[in-house]
């Protein structure tokens, strides 16, 4: 009795999840398809001989720095920390010596370079989860963990401020990106890493979870979290898009977002009382070789990430990051810890096509379908295209065209928003939705744009001017 009594619990909350549970349909966006996806295949754990720690990665963090070249450190020593908010940190992922401590213009610090130890990794004393239940003290164990600096709160799509609890964390179990790590991959060993981060963030405040409508069973059937299943093309798996269609960020209000490495990284801090600060990235792009998935430190050099595995008779465009929102890159740089992947195309500029706007084109693809190529993808639906980093045009006046309403699935108008983030008009902006934005989600805005507008890099400064402005 006792045991079919436990079986019936566990089934009715199995059946209270799925009850919760709401199907949102995106019918607005573009899933642009790109050659060279990774193969499901783990490669291996990739070191490099140092390890970079980059201040810009980490966006509204203003950086001091913790240590001086030559100090010995271990995982988790603190590296840098935010000079307004002194407990949300950045810590080391190896063990080792820091090598050099690297500034620019105005003695910016620009990075911070340790060289890794022998391998025998010593680890700092650091606060433990499990028995935590307070969320102000949970959300500073979380800051004291590295693990701030990891989330983005909204309004300003910036690195958390502990001290401002939120009122929801969202979590999106899947990225729908062009050739971005597929989380059902990567994350389908992890089930109970995930459940433990989880509610760890639950502590904080209510927790609402996304997921695709094919997503793995395992990373459905997460307990104590509002779930929810998207359907449609990019951005369907950008964490703002699910914000505005569940429960939009008022004037006034803070989320947070977190991503799902982020969520296991904590969950498996919770459990086994490990700080493993590494992802599984892939490895993808027309340019690679062998597309792949590696495990990466963060600031692992991309140059060892990619080694011997990038066609070599053509000029490259590295990128730290995904096709869209990723950050060009070069062998030297070092992997930012908010990568699931680093992609390869060709840089293009060795084409030289007279008139290539007036070729019917079966290959080369048109999101406005100027060319032909989308009759072969209409008889041909896997089929993929090699692009490249050419924009095929220059910079404009800013046409109020409509483009951007077909790939931009939010309930916000996003031509006059990105006309008043041009115009710094602080109260258009704040009527029209600038709280909820994201530079992320006007990447396909940017992709499709006519006037070859930088819509990210308008968005970046706009949410920067405003934060200054009204903070």
């Amino acid at each position: 009795m006792q045991a079919e009594s436990a079986v019936s619990i566990v089934e009715k909350e199995i059946s209270n999840i799925y009850l919760i549970m709401n199907t949102i349909k995106i019918r607005r966006g573009l899933d642009i398809k790109i050659g060279g996806k990774a193969k499901e295949s783990i490669y291996g754990t990739v070191l490099s001989k140092t390890i970079g720690i980059v201040p810009d990665d980490y966006v509204g963090f203003t950086p001091k720095i913790a240590v001086k070249e030559g100090d010995e450190v271990k995982v988790g020593s603190t590296i840098l920390y935010d000079k307004n908010h002194p407990s949300v940190k950045v810590l080391s992922p190896v063990a080792g010596r820091v090598k050099s401590v690297e500034r620019g213009e105005r003695r910016k610090l620009e990075k911070v370079v340790i060289e890794r130890g022998d391998g025998h990794e010593q680890y700092e004393e650091l606060p433990r989860l499990e028995a935590m239940s307070d969320p102000e003290e949970t959300a500073k164990a979380l800051a004291e963990l590295g693990f701030a600096t990891l989330m983005r709160q909204r309004p300003y799509d910036i690195v958390v401020n502990p001290e401002v609890l939120p009122r929801a964390i969202f979590v999106s179990a899947f990225d729908s990106a062009p050739l971005a790590a597929d989380y059902d991959f990567v994350l389908k060993d992890r089930i109970n890493d995930i459940q433990a981060g989880l509610k760890v963030l639950a502590k904080i405040a209510k927790v609402y979870y996304s997921v695709r409508k094919d997503t793995f069973e395992g990373l459905k059937r997460m307990s104590g979290v509002t779930v929810s299943e998207f359907d449609g093309p990019h951005p369907a798996g950008n964490v703002g898009v699910q914000i505005n269609h569940i429960a939009p960020v008022n004037k006034g209000e803070t989320v947070w977002t977190v991503g799902m490495m982020t969520v296991a990284m904590i969950g498996h801090y919770a459990v086994a009382g490990e700080l493993e600060m590494k992802n599984t990235i892939a490895v993808a792009g027309p340019m690679v070789k062998e597309p792949r998935y590696v495990e990466a430190y963060f600031g692992t050099e991309i140059g060892t990430i990619l080694k011997d595995n990038v066609i070599e008779d053509e000029h490259v465009r590295i990128i730290n990051g995904n096709v869209l929102t990723g950050r060009q890159a070069s062998v030297e740089d070092y992997l930012s810890p908010m990568a699931n992947c680093v992609n390869v195309i060709a840089e293009g500029d060795h084409e030289d096509e007279l008139f290539g706007w007036m070729r019917p084109r079966f290959r080369k693809y048109s999101a406005s379908r100027l060319y032909c190529s989308w009759i072969l993808e209409k008889i041909c639906p896997k089929m993929t295209f090699k692009f490249d980093a050419r924009m095929l045009g220059s910079e404009r006046a800013f046409i109020m065209s409509g483009e951007y309403d077909k790939v931009f699935p939010m309930d916000i108008l996003p031509e006059p928003l990105v006309k008043a983030m041009i115009a710094k008009n602080i109260d258009r902006m704040e009527q029209l939705g600038a709280y909820e934005v994201a530079p992320e989600d006007f990447a396909l805005c940017e992709f499709v744009c006519t006037s070859k507008i930088q819509t990210q890099k308008i968005v970046r400064e706009a949410l920067d001017y405003l934060r200054k402005e009204v903070e």
